[in-house]
């Protein structure tokens, strides 16, 4: 018994040191948020807060902080919506579709290859292929590059719904005359929507998050919030409040998202777990 207790006690410590080291940085940067730079630089624990920070991110003349957020929002839901329903017609094909046993198998390899190539690697030839055909400095290719990034995963995840949806309910939609699309509005997507809301998570924050990709293909118009936190980080300035106070604000949508799909998300991730 006391072993029993013992081994729990143990269990709870090193959980909790876990989460310890996961929110210390999070609250760092939550308090850096507002406090003065001098403060940030001394290292003070007491220190009267301010909003200095936030007010120069937002209405001082020399930040695009709200535009640039407003872009990346934009940039963010339309990748995660292509995404979202390319990866469900892919893993559907994949598993439905009268293909060779061999080719669902490289695809879902070459996904996972494909997924462990960094970002930073693709961006020279992207850069060239966009500028060549003229769509350079645009939203489209911010949005063409973020699917291209989260595509591998959401093909993996949505491949567990699809190959767990039982085929007679299918064989019973076409029995009573569905389409190819009404059967999967009506069948496949409703049986799919936890690992729908997982996949869109994940997608989402990858896109909202991602920065090197849009550091080199963006301009002042089309750079999204990592690209805008960076900026103030000069040559001979470093704002850390204010990069604190954009950080925070950049984390609030993912946020929102996550309390509004939380249930969706544990079904999803914990798929095939238990049977």
């Amino acid at each position: 018994m006391q072993r029993a207790r013992a081994g729990t006690w143990l269990m709870h410590a090193v959980l909790a040191l876990c989460a310890l080291i996961v929110i210390f940085p999070v609250a760092w940067i939550a308090v850096a948020a507002f406090k003065t730079q001098i403060a940030l630089l001394t290292g003070r624990v007491l220190f009267p807060p301010t909003w200095a920070n936030f007010d120069e991110l937002l209405f001082s003349r020399s930040s695009d902080y709200l535009a640039n957020f407003l872009n990346s929002l934009y940039v963010a839901s339309a990748s995660t919506l292509a995404v979202a329903l390319f990866s469900t017609l892919a893993a559907y094909s994949l598993h439905r579709l009268s293909w060779p046993r061999w080719v669902p198998a490289t695809v879902l390899l070459w996904s996972v290859v494909f997924h462990m190539l960094p970002p930073i690697t693709m961006v020279g030839p992207w850069y060239v292929m966009f500028r060549t055909i003229g769509l350079d400095n645009t939203y489209t290719c911010l949005i063409l590059t973020n699917v291209a990034l989260n595509l591998p995963v959401g093909i993996w995840l949505m491949s567990v719904f699809v190959r767990d949806i039982p085929v007679e309910l299918e064989e019973a939609a076409r029995v009573d005359g569905c389409t190819t699309p009404q059967m999967l509005w009506r069948i496949v997507f409703p049986l799919v929507l936890p690992g729908l809301a997982a996949m869109s998570i994940l997608a989402f924050v990858f896109s909202w998050n991602e920065f090197a990709v849009a550091l080199n293909l963006t301009a002042k118009q089309t750079a999204t919030v990592p690209v805008a936190i960076a900026k103030f980080a000069q040559e001979y300035e470093i704002k850390h409040g204010v990069m604190a106070a954009g950080a925070v604000l950049s984390a609030i949508p993912a946020i929102i998202v996550l309390l509004l799909a939380q249930r969706h998300i544990v079904k999803g991730l914990t798929a095939g777990a238990v049977k």
